[in-house]
């Protein structure tokens, strides 16, 4: 089984008797997400049923967590493997039945004709049919009595069903499924227990779904478990991924196509209940949401069922939860009994009653906090409460919350601006929002973490100021509470680039005072840069200096002046960089005469980020100051963001890119989607680089799914541009060019990418198919793309380019010497690159021994880098021989060896053909069959042909392949001939689509 258990629709029962053998309405709907080890273990069972070794398994957990619909997969897979499969659900509705879910059971079997007959049964046959005929009301009704024909013990009907399930299972094996046995009556029950202790001998498998609740079915799971009488599968609620599977499933769509905004519903508002999931998502597909709109109704399935438990609970646990909701998912439970002042032993019945029901939950240490068990449920039964109900319950629990936290320290401002919001006292519930939103982004200890996961600091903090926002009522608020919520709304907006919760329009009231207005549209310039639209930001920043005549004050001018830096990288000019650090620079010292420490951080991050490619010991200077001032401050996140580019900066010399991997899941752990979008790409062009392919492509693609929901095209920008360098990096040609032609849209948004493009993608699969002259090529073209728009990554200029410029005569000592080392030719991946140079410049000045010292320190420096090192020893092999320094003979072994078993034959072949030029040995690759695959190697293939079949599976043209292969095209096209004709396809590109595994790969 696989984690994704996709099949259709099962026949109906009747249709499906003579083949299938499938009794019971039991459907199979969609797909089964996330319960691969469960299935395993009942497959596992029915496989041994079907050898004669029955087996009982509980399915337990919360409602709605799938136990039904795992029983549904189990009934498939049975009925897949041409066993009998029967469904019995025990109820409370309608009149009792004895032995319920087992005359159930029977009926099915009666009506697909599976059920023997009496005499088969021996002296337990009349017992069967007693069952059958039983009705409500007849003498076999609890409480009546029938002395000609008395009822049948439960223990002579255990043993009835035992034999019959032996008959009915045969050679095939049978599975029951009895669900809902915390509804079943008792004799249902010790007619389970006896055949939980004799099913072992029998070919049938029983799977017994119960729910949680303490009832008899509990304590008969429990005991059969001690005993070892049966298996128990604990149904835990669905992971962030499985959520992800399970709406895409329901959409019918690929994951990556699930719209971010029903996915963070989904995952917030279910708590991973895949009852809940499913109902968020049909209700989104028949009420879509609009930008803008107030948080979407709870689907009414589940207030349905939110409403049924909670009246099991009786008027006192309605009020309870009631008042509960009012705080949000989690609730202090010594504020509730303070505020409704209720009897504690009264309320400690309802408590219990309540976690039963799995409506609510502890929530960490000791009895002071619970939560609901997901938001849906608190947000269901908020909207039951009328709204003079919910005021005077809101004011109640805020008395007494500031009875019992006067001064209202720490996060319970939050709960106590939930309360006035509720109590109808928006001014006083927006100023409480705006406080709870600064303690919750401010460098603070929080309380502890609960047990469920709690919003971190910035998306907390969002959540807040967008209800503040929502209850500033358009032309009636004070304009300076206006502008200040806007404001913090804004700055949250930008570093969780959360878009969907700006303001739509976000219109900026004109009584605030010009300047604050200013500050704002300031802010929403630095946004529209942030999701690439450049030409948005520049109209907001007109409007802002308009608003700003003469000289504005330290504090405005810091902010404008760091939203144009920002606004000048997405400007196609040759001296945006310089612009950029110019406005940078002067916005550091206004934020510092303004005593704007969180404007002088992003400055001088921006300075570190400007400085890393020209002047990497400069920006590490900056990325520090900045966390200096962070520290100081106690904002963490800016901190967290210098924390992640210094671990970019880092990256480039550390031995393993761990610092940087942590630095990126600190960001997020944050909300901070901007920086942790920074730190995924510069992780994915170390995984790259490092030949770890697997794992760039899992963070690509994590990476650029959440950049393209959330709109930051500048970030999926970046995430196509490292999909292109994978491919590249690997000598997959088509598909680097299927990347780079997804990435060309989005180049507007990122005007330096293009010269990264050329350096970082095609130059370096241009060099693994040895056409050094069109990597020349692109080299040079990326240059001049730098130079009218320049990189802010490095894409080769300090590294390939300089050691392909010596090799080639066009560069000396002043391209490889002095500042490389101060700059980003100081990194680790520049200095194999650069220190083979200044190798090949020194054994060509005569001075061999140090040439050969600078080489072996150059590929020390290669050695995390598989692809680049061989690459290295092939380019440099020739000279170094010519020039006697070095060991090129072994050096192009080792590049021959990699570049064979990866697959890049030309680099091979180019390798071998260098040897042979030496006078050194060389291993015939060719002398064998073994590298033809078996399937081809039957059909006659040859090697030389299975060379050809690779090149045309990559869809290489003849002349192409006439090249890399060093032979001329009319032998190519003879060899293309054979291939086709032995593989009996009957063209060229019929081959390649079905030979798309022999597409080389590389090995780490």
């Amino acid at each position: 089984m696989t984690a994704l258990w996709s099949g259709g629709p099962a026949e109906p029962a009747e249709d499906r008797t003579a083949t299938g053998h499938v009794c019971g309405p039991h459907r199979g709907r969609g797909r089964l997400v996330g319960r691969t080890a469960e299935m395993g273990r009942i497959a596992a069972a029915l496989a041994a049923a079907r050898s004669g070794r029955g087996g009982a398994l509980f399915v337990t957990g919360e409602p709605g967590v799938g136990k039904t619909r795992l029983a549904t997969a189990a009934l498939a897979e049975a009925a897949a493997a041409d066993m009998v499969t029967v469904r019995g659900r025990a109820s409370t509705v309608g009149p009792p039945v004895p032995y319920r879910p087992l005359v159930e059971a029977l009926l099915l079997l009666a009506r697909a004709g599976l059920l023997p007959d009496p005499e088969e049964l021996g002296g337990y046959g009349p017992v069967m049919t007693r069952l059958l005929s039983a009705t409500p009301g007849t003498a076999d009704a609890p409480g009546t009595a029938d002395t000609a024909h008395p009822a049948p013990s439960p223990l002579t009907v255990a043993e009835t069903m035992l034999r019959l399930l032996a008959a009915v299972a045969g050679q095939r094996g049978c599975l029951l499924v009895l669900d809902d046995l915390h509804d079943a009556d008792p004799g249902t029950l010790a007619v389970v227990e006896y055949l939980l202790d004799n099913i072992g001998h029998q070919p049938a498998v029983l799977l017994l779904v119960a729910g949680h609740t303490p009832r008899a079915a509990a304590e008969l799971a429990l005991c059969a478990r001690r005993r070892e009488a049966a298996e128990t599968l604990e149904l835990t609620p669905l992971t962030h991924p499985d959520v992800r599977l399970l709406v895409a499933a329901e959409l019918g769509v690929a994951p990556g196509e699930v719209c971010p905004e029903l996915l963070h519903r989904a995952v917030t508002g279910s708590a991973g209940i895949p009852f809940v999931v499913k109902e968020l998502v049909h209700d989104h597909a028949g009420r879509p949401t609009h930008h803008g709109d107030r948080t979407p109704s709870v689907p009414s399935a589940v207030a349905d069922d939110v409403r049924r438990r909670t009246a099991s609970l009786g008027p006192l646990g309605t009020r309870f939860l009631g008042t509960a909701a009012l705080f949000g998912r989690r609730f202090p439970l010594p504020v509730l009994e303070h505020a409704m002042g209720v009897d504690h032993t009264a309320l400690s019945e309802v408590l219990r009653a309540a976690l039963a029901s799995s409506l609510i939950t502890p929530d960490g240490p000791g009895t002071q906090w619970y939560a609901f068990r997901y938001p849906l449920a608190a947000e269901a039964l908020l909207d039951d409460l009328g709204p003079g109900e919910r005021a005077r319950h809101a004011r109640s629990a805020a008395r007494a919350l500031a009875h019992l936290h006067p001064g209202l320290p720490g996060a319970w401002r939050a709960h106590a601006a939930r309360l006035r919001e509720h109590a109808g006292e928006a001014r006083e519930a927006v100023r409480l929002y705006c406080e709870a939103a600064r303690w919750a982004t401010a460098e603070t200890s929080p309380e502890p973490a609960p047990q469920h996961a709690v919003q971190q600091a910035p998306e907390h903090a969002l959540d807040l100021l967008t209800r503040a926002h929502r209850l500033l009522e358009p032309g009636t608020a004070a304009p300076e509470l206006h502008a200040t919520v806007l404001e913090m709304l804004l700055d949250a907006v930008a570093r969780s680039a959360r878009l969907d919760r700006l303001p739509a329009p976000p219109a900026v009231d004109r009584r605030i005072p010009a300047a604050r207005r200013a500050g704002i549209h300031a802010r929403l310039s630095a946004i529209a840069t942030l999701t690439g639209r450049p030409a948005e930001a520049l109209r907001h920043l007109d409007t802002a200096r308009s608003l700003l005549p003469g000289r504005p004050a330290d504090g405005h001018s810091a902010l404008l002046d760091l939203a144009a830096a920002h606004a000048e990288l997405g400007r196609p000019a040759p001296d945006r960089l310089h612009t950029a650090a110019r406005l940078a620079r002067r916005a550091v010292d206004a934020a510092r005469a303004g005593d704007e420490p969180d404007a002088a951080c992003g400055a001088l991050l921006l300075l570190g980020q400007l400085a890393r490619y020209t002047d990497e010991p400069a920006a590490a200077a900056h990325f520090e100051r900045a966390r200096a001032i962070a520290l100081a401050h106690r904002l963490p996140v800016p901190r967290t963001a210098a924390d992640v580019q210094l671990a970019i900066t880092a990256a480039g010399h550390d031995e393993r890119p761990t610092r940087l991997e942590q630095a990126r899941q600190e960001a997020r752990r944050r909300g901070l989607l901007p920086s942790a979008h920074d730190a995924g790409f510069a992780l994915a062009l170390e995984h790259v680089r490092r030949g770890a392919f697997d794992e760039a492509r899992d963070g690509i693609t994590e990476g650029a799914a959440e950049a393209s929901g959330l709109g930051l095209d500048r970030h999926l920008a970046l995430f196509r541009l490292a999909d292109a360098v994978r491919y590249s990096h690997q000598g997959r040609r088509a598909e680097m060019s299927g990347a780079l032609e997804r990435l060309e849209p989005l180049l507007d948004a990122a005007p330096g990418l293009r010269a990264m493009s050329y350096g970082l993608a095609r130059a370096f699969c241009s060099l693994l198919e040895e056409r050094h002259d069109a990597a020349e090529q692109e080299l040079a073209r990326a240059l001049a793309y730098d130079t009218e728009n320049p990189a802010t990554v490095d894409f080769g200029r300090h590294g390939i380019v300089v050691l392909l410029g010596v090799l080639a005569g066009r560069m000396g000592r002043r391209h490889c010497a002095g500042p490389a080392d101060a700059r980003a030719g100081g990194t680790r991946w520049n200095r194999q690159f650069a220190g083979l140079a200044h190798a090949v410049l020194l054994g060509r000045e005569g001075h061999r021994e140090r040439a050969t010292a600078a080489a072996d320190e150059a590929l020390a420096a290669a050695a995390p880098y598989p692809m680049a090192r061989r690459l290295c020893l092939r380019l440099v092999a020739r000279t170094a021989y010519e020039d006697g320094w070095g060991a090129p003979v072994e050096w192009l072994r080792e590049a021959e060896e990699y570049f064979h078993a990866a697959g890049h034959h030309q680099v091979a072949a180019a390798g071998r053909a260098l040897l042979r030029g030496m006078g050194a040995s060389v291993r015939q690759r060719r002398t064998g069959t073994e590298q033809v695959p078996p399937h081809l190697r039957r059909s006659g293939i040859t090697v030389r042909e299975f060379e050809v079949a690779r090149l045309v599976a990559e869809r290489i043209s003849n002349r192409d392949i006439a090249g890399r292969l060093h032979i001329s095209p009319r032998t190519v096209e003879k060899h293309v001939a054979s291939v086709l004709q032995k593989t009996g396809h009957p063209n060229r590109g019929a081959f390649a689509t079905a030979a798309r595994d022999l597409v080389p790969r590389v090995p780490a």
